[in-house]
């Protein structure tokens, strides 16, 4: 079995994400120009300026003993924070990004959660906000990832400041789009319930930030795609090259989407698809898709569980994007089925990301969770690897694309800049709020080495 890395990260000790540190193998061209500026600050749904009565000078004392803590606490700063009473806690390199800190409330949710989910919460809320995202998420993110270390006294110094500087805000509420879910994790009901809390933006929201086949997953550009539909086509045509796609192939589309992958096999490879997903908007959109693409009679779509199909066995199987979604406790289970589905000597590939370990720690992000992924879950590669095996099947080929995603969540983070107004009437400052941090946040998890898409091809024995 071959794993192959040859998009290496930057070792030259540039910061991550500038354009010279973007990886050895990944064409410059296949990265974004960025054009579009975003007006600052975005609108806020439930933030409410402080009283004018926070900004006197009397008022300037209840951020100074925060200010003074966190300029201890942090000698080395490569951003700058801006108090909403005028007061800063100056940067100490040139250039550095700005965290514009609009209310004691921004403070009230860091004190409540975890920092970074509470940071989360008080850009979503608008009472945190920063004048240019990109740089901010770039600077803040290896400080969530490894927290720096600070002397006991300094972080009960921090606390205690805190405290003081967030008096006024009162008990902060969770922004309205946050969700907690209940029930068994990764059952039926519950994982139907997760999709829909994530899909129910609508599939216009969707298309305004993906390519026109609506190609919702890591897209090939090292072979030298300049353009992110031409990457999505030669992500489609590499699955189907590792697939043995041939005319009369029956294959299933696990996790389909909204059917860009299960329509071009059919009209390129002349197969026959069956596409499952748990969204039923997916589904409408896909069948007008493929009837626009004159492939209707050999593509079916349909909402349905893997767990609950009783098909005949297919001589393929692509699940492109969907491990995510089945967690620890069912990967074996997946595994099993995905098997169980594949005729003799038929080929499986299963395409999704799967996080890096750092030492014993895998990095988790319950803001995702709570805001956009319900319940999603990063298995370790070796994980996923060993539950396709545990299930009968045998590894033929392992390869990683995380450069490649990471260009691809630049090239939807632009696209989302680019109709930030069209997005925002559609879905709300909230939301609006939640997937410019989100798209930013995940291409750095991928830039700094912490997770990565896998394709794993594996085959029933004849």
């Amino acid at each position: 079995m071959e794993l192959e890395t040859s998009l290496q990260a930057p070792r030259n000790g540039r910061r991550f994400g500038d354009p010279q540190s973007r990886g050895e193998g990944m064409p410059t061209a296949a990265w974004p120009q960025r054009s579009a500026q975003v007006r600052y600050p975005l609108a806020a749904p439930t933030f409410v300026p402080p009283p004018r009565a926070l900004q006197t000078r009397p008022a300037r004392m209840l951020t100074a003993p925060l200010r003074r803590a966190l300029a201890s606490a942090l000698p080395e700063r490569p951003f700058e924070i801006r108090f909403w009473d005028g007061t800063t806690v100056a940067a100490t390199e040139p250039g550095a990004p700005v965290f514009d800190v609009r209310s004691p409330m921004a403070i009230a949710h860091m004190v409540r959660a975890p920092v970074r989910l509470g940071m989360f919460r008080a850009y979503v809320e608008g009472s945190l906000d920063f004048e240019d995202l990109d740089a901010s998420v770039r600077v803040i993110f290896p400080y969530w990832v490894t927290p720096p270390a600070i002397a006991p006294a300094g972080a009960v110094s921090v606390a205690a400041a805190a405290l003081v500087a967030a008096t006024s805000a009162g008990v902060p509420r969770r922004p309205a789009l946050e969700t907690v879910m209940d029930g068994e994790p990764h059952s039926v009901e519950r994982d139907a319930r997760a999709v829909r809390y994530h899909y129910n933006a609508g599939n216009e929201f969707f298309s305004l930030f993906l390519d026109p086949s609506m190609a919702y997953t890591c897209a090939v550009f090292r072979d030298g795609a300049r353009t992110l539909e031409e990457a999505q086509v030669a992500k489609f045509d590499l699955v189907a090259r590792k697939l043995g796609l041939s005319p009369g192939i029956r294959v299933l589309d696990v996790g389909c989407g909204w059917g860009a992958f299960a329509i071009h096999a059919a009209r390129q490879y002349g197969v026959s698809v069956l596409g499952i997903t748990l969204s039923e908007p997916q589904v409408a959109l896909a069948k007008e898709h493929a009837a626009e693409a004159g492939v209707a009679d050999r593509v079916e779509f349909r909402v349905a569980d893997y767990r609950e199909l009783h098909e005949e066995p297919f001589d393929a199987i692509a699940a492109i994007g969907c491990v995510e979604h089945v967690g620890e406790r069912q990967i074996d289970e997946y595994a099993r089925i995905l098997a169980s589905l594949l005729a003799p000597g038929g080929r499986l590939l299963n395409h999704g990301i799967a996080a890096l370990a750092v030492g014993e720690a895998i990095y988790d992000d319950v803001s995702t969770r709570r805001y956009v992924f319900p319940d999603g879950e990063l298995l370790l590669p070796s994980r996923v690897q060993m539950a396709l095996e545990r299930a009968g099947l045998v590894s033929e080929h392992s390869e990683s694309f995380r450069l490649d995603y990471a260009v691809t969540l630049a090239h939807w983070a632009q696209r989302f800049d680019e109709n930030i107004d069209d997005v925002e009437r559609l879905v709300g400052s909230e939301r609006t709020r939640i997937w410019r941090l989100y798209l930013r946040v995940s291409q750095n998890l991928f830039e700094l080495d912490l997770a990565a898409v896998y394709q794993f091809l594996a085959r029933r024995r004849a």
